[in-house]
């Protein structure tokens, strides 16, 4: 898992990536959809890649000013 964190201008990037099957959804109730929810309510922008067998990364930006 790599979790790498820097600045993009005014906003803060992280993403969070791992090696496992992949398939990771954020349907309603679930832990990806509630960061989803709250990364939205900071006016950030939340994306999930994950395709079955290869793996999830999730990428999440935020404002900070």
């Amino acid at each position: 898992m790599t979790s790498p964190r820097w600045p993009t201008g005014p906003d803060l990037r992280v993403e969070i990536a791992d090696d496992g099957t992949g398939g990771a959804e954020p349907t309603p109730g679930s832990g990806l959809r509630s960061l989803a929810d709250r990364v939205a309510a900071l006016g950030g922008t939340f994306a999930i890649d994950s395709p079955r067998g290869g793996g999830t990364r999730v990428s999440v930006t935020l404002p900070c000013a």
